[in-house]
């Protein structure tokens, strides 16, 4: 009974943030600054999970070739398929999660502790849309930009280890990366990641604004915020590439 109660907040809560913003203004300027906070901010850890995810990945691949009549230039064709379908969305999602999600819980559930929020609402301002709506906005506008990114620094770490280690060529890698090559993959997990930032930011933005208590709910809205959204990912993730594929 709870879970249903749950979710009938959720639906009315996004009723809430997707109302048109009282000040368009003010509106773009949280959204840059959003941006900045939960995009740029997070372009380290994308890049250092990418690089190091491309680069196990090539290996891996080089090691189950025991086979000596298998050509060396799948190691490049393995990673690049890798990260395009799988590890550059979901994983790197799974990741923003924890970093994106519980930082934006805990945000909106500390107003809510401080009763800030409350003082939004007295003032006759709509606080749900004007706290979600442009973290939403934001994720929605830059994750597919990171999962570009992502694609682009895990191959690159896959091509600098394999050529490195010696397990192939620059030429060989190079070539499995160009061969057979989809440009619908690339559509399939923008679509994807799309999906995953709205569940991120929307469901951590739910938690923090139904807080009710103090720091003690708000860790726990954070904790909430995180798995849920975690299983979330994988479901769509799950249904997704049903549909998709």
């Amino acid at each position: 009974m709870k879970f249903l109660e749950e979710i009938g907040e959720y639906f009315y809560f996004m009723l809430k943030v997707f109302s048109k913003p009282q000040k368009h203004s003010v509106f773009f300027k949280q959204w840059a600054l959003e941006l900045y906070k939960v995009g740029v901010d997070s372009i380290g850890i994308v890049v250092i999970i990418s690089f190091f995810m491309g680069a196990v990945l090539a290996l891996q691949a080089a090691y189950n070739m025991t086979n000596p009549l298998m050509p060396t230039y799948l190691i490049g064709y393995g990673t690049r398929e890798s990260m395009l379908l799988e590890f550059s969305s979901t994983i790197v999602s799974l990741i923003l999660a924890g970093k994106v999600g519980s930082s934006i819980a805990s945000e909106i559930g500390t107003m809510r502790s401080t009763e800030q929020i409350d003082a939004l609402d007295v003032m006759g301002i709509n606080s749900a849309n004007y706290l979600a709506l442009p973290k939403i906005m934001a994720s929605l506008t830059i994750n597919p930009i990171l999962y570009i990114l992502s694609v682009f620094v895990g191959i690159t770490g896959g091509l600098l280890s394999s050529v490195t280690i010696g397990v192939s060529s620059l030429q060989d890698f190079i070539y499995g990366i160009r061969m057979d090559f989809k440009p619908y993959f690339i559509v399939y997990s923008e679509i994807k990641m799309v999906v995953f930032a709205f569940i991120i930011t929307s469901l951590a933005s739910y938690y923090g604004y139904t807080v009710r208590g103090g720091s003690l709910e708000v860790g726990r809205a954070s904790t909430k915020a995180v798995v849920n959204s975690s299983i979330l990912i994988l479901i769509s993730n799950l249904v997704l590439t049903q549909i998709l594929l």
